[in-house]
């Protein structure tokens, strides 16, 4: 499976659960803001976790 089309497909569960975006963002904010101490990549990858998170439990 290419990155296009998994991002496509990621894309269209986002779209079709009601909420997902809304608790990516906000699982995404939380994880920035913990990782604020690792210097310069800590709140991205922070973000990317958190919001990878939300999407993980959307069956929850």
């Amino acid at each position: 499976m290419s990155i296009d089309q998994k991002a496509r497909e990621v894309q269209d569960e986002i779209k079709a659960t009601p909420g997902l975006g809304k608790k990516m963002a906000k699982y995404g904010a939380i994880g920035a803001v913990i990782a604020i101490p690792v210097p310069f990549v800590g709140p991205v990858f922070g973000a990317i976790a958190g919001a990878a998170l939300a999407y993980a439990k959307r069956h929850d």
